[in-house]
């Protein structure tokens, strides 16, 4: 919901100690996030074969239907073997098993018909989640989330605002998703943004210019946008104490977050 991400290697280690059982969600980071687009496993180059049961959708990144649970053989044939959907529900339609099929070759870079291009999706897609998110927190937007995230969730806090939100946008041709309690506490209202690889910088361009206009209008700009860096960098060999004092809140302007953007794209965010 929040575009969060799990601190998997400490995990990890506790689990070592602890000795037990770990289930990892990648419902929205498999084909989305890590290097080779593999989830938080390859995120954090951590190897699979650590985690006890890994689980994932196909309706996101995949574009099909239905999920899947990856462990090993004694527990999938425990769950075959009690598990109601598997023994009453009905098999994949062959198409939707044919989409699962060629989304997997592609996010693998083995489809012999787009010879790089799912790595290139991924490249892309990681640059359009961390320069809207950056653009977002600059304008002065609270965003929850990993920086490297797909889901990308523009805080409103009052649900008051959410309908003049939604329907703002969408006045200016972009269709958000609002939401509230029960999903969230009532007080953590947000529109949630999801990027694709398909996003060109253009439309990140116009959703930026947009979100700037329609939160002046309805005050929902509740930061400093000091969480997207400063303009210029302090000099260095500062004390903290001494930084501290050089500091003021840069929020920036729209057409200063699209020009420098690409450029600080890859700086470590707050």
């Amino acid at each position: 919901m929040e575009g969060t991400m799990c601190n998997l290697p400490r995990i990890l280690e506790l689990k070592k100690r602890y000795k037990f059982y770990l289930f990892v969600d990648e419902a929205h980071s498999i084909g989305a996030v890590g290097p080779r687009g593999r989830g938080v496993c390859d995120f954090f180059k951590v190897d699979p074969a650590e985690v006890d049961i890994l689980m994932g959708t196909f309706t996101k990144s995949f574009g099909a239907n239905g999920g899947y649970i990856a462990a090993d053989k004694t527990l999938i044939k425990k769950l075959r073997a009690t598990n109601a959907g598997q023994i009453f529900g009905e098999a994949p339609a062959p198409a939707v098993l044919a989409q699962i099929s060629s989304s997997l070759r592609l996010i693998a870079d083995e489809d012999p018909l787009h010879p790089g291009q799912g790595l290139e999706r991924v490249q892309r897609l990681g640059f359009n989640s961390r320069y809207l998110r950056l653009g977002l927190k600059r304008l002065g937007f609270i965003v929850y989330g990993h920086d490297d995230s797909p889901i990308v969730p523009l805080m409103l806090y009052n649900p008051a605002k959410m309908p003049a939100f939604s329907h703002e946008m969408l006045r200016r041709k972009i269709s958000v998703v609002v939401v509230t309690y029960p999903a969230t506490p009532l007080e953590l209202s947000r529109a949630r943004l999801c990027v694709s690889a398909a996003h060109t910088k253009d439309d990140l361009d116009h959703i930026l210019r947009v979100c700037d206009e329609v939160g002046d209008i309805l005050g929902l700009k509740y930061s400093t946008g000091v969480a997207g860096g400063l303009k210029e960098p302090l000099p260095p060999g500062l004390r903290v104490r001494d930084a501290r004092k050089l500091i003021s809140p840069p929020r920036w302007n729209v057409e200063e977050v699209i020009e420098r953007g690409s450029r600080d794209v890859h700086n470590p965010l707050y």
